[in-house]
């Protein structure tokens, strides 16, 4: 089982970060340029979660997010996903001084000889995810 897990600071407050990560209006695919409109589509939602699919041509996967404000958590439950397979994100947020730290942990369960191998990389892929939520997150 693949996992990462690295944080990231940002200069929002933790609501910020939560309101980010869990914007799922039409604004979303302008705020993170890993989905595009034609592969984003919000299924479900209550008032604490939303079941979305998100992505790219390239990499997409269907999922539950569910957040809670009082313990500044969203857990995303990643159903399916090209090309890594199911697993998940958890994103853990802790006021600071000058803003949010951001603690992200993702894991997969390839079950597909295609999605092992490209979720062997994930160890690896780091410096790629932190870049990814630069922009959105405000990060530093």
């Amino acid at each position: 089982m693949p996992s990462l897990h690295f944080h990231v600071n940002s200069s929002m407050s933790p609501d910020e970060v939560m309101g980010v990560l869990t914007n799922f209006g039409p604004s979303r695919v302008e705020e993170w340029p890993s989905i595009d409109a034609e592969h984003f589509r919000v299924h479900e939602r209550g008032d604490t979660w939303a079941e979305v699919t998100e992505g790219n041509d390239k990499s997409w996967e269907r999922a539950r997010y569910e957040w809670d404000p009082a313990t500044n958590r969203v857990t995303v439950t990643t159903r399916d996903s090209v090309p890594f397979g199911s697993g998940g994100w958890q994103f853990q947020m802790t006021p600071m001084d000058n803003g949010t730290r951001v603690d992200v942990r993702l894991e997969r369960h390839p079950s597909s000889f295609k999605s092992k191998m490209m979720s062997s990389i994930i160890p690896f892929a780091g410096p790629v995810f932190r870049k990814s939520f630069k922009e959105p997150l405000h990060t530093t």
